[in-house]
């Protein structure tokens, strides 16, 4: 069975106790890793400069302590990239998208509200998006 690493335990444990329940779940079935959970005020204003993030301090949901939101890839790491090549760049965000739907099952298994970078609106069209985070997964209250 996977678990998480030491990095990741160390920055989910920034994160709102509902988010630890489902990525603690969905770990234990899927490999993955945390890759953002709380971002300072210059980790933040740095992820909107290099365009990881379309707000900058404090308007993200990284942004709260305990964080609302949490960044988390499935493992091993297979970045989708242009200049793959067909193939294989449908594989490596095939992989992303199964991912985002397990994390959904289990956040809806247990009532809680999420909303995810792949699919903003929640409506299960990804093509109508403009901004594509697809480890992004954050809490809708």
């Amino acid at each position: 069975m996977p678990e998480f690493g030491e990095k990741s335990k160390r920055l989910i444990a920034d994160c709102d106790p509902r988010l630890q329940y489902i990525f603690n779940e969905v770990v234990r079935l899927v490999d993955c890793t945390v890759i953002t959970g709380h971002r300072t005020e210059g980790e933040q204003n740095e992820a909107y400069r290099l365009g990881a993030s379309k707000v900058r301090w404090p308007d993200s949901k990284h942004n709260t302590l305990p964080s609302k939101a949490i960044d988390v890839i499935p493992f091993p790491i297979e970045w989708p990239e242009q200049n793959m090549g067909r193939d294989e760049y449908a594989r490596a965000l095939g992989r992303f998208y199964m991912f985002v739907g397990y994390v959904r099952a289990v956040a809806a298994q247990r009532g809680i509200k999420i909303r995810c970078g792949a699919d903003w609106d929640g409506d299960f069209q990804v093509r109508d998006q403009n901004f594509h985070d697809l480890p992004h997964f954050e809490l809708v209250d």
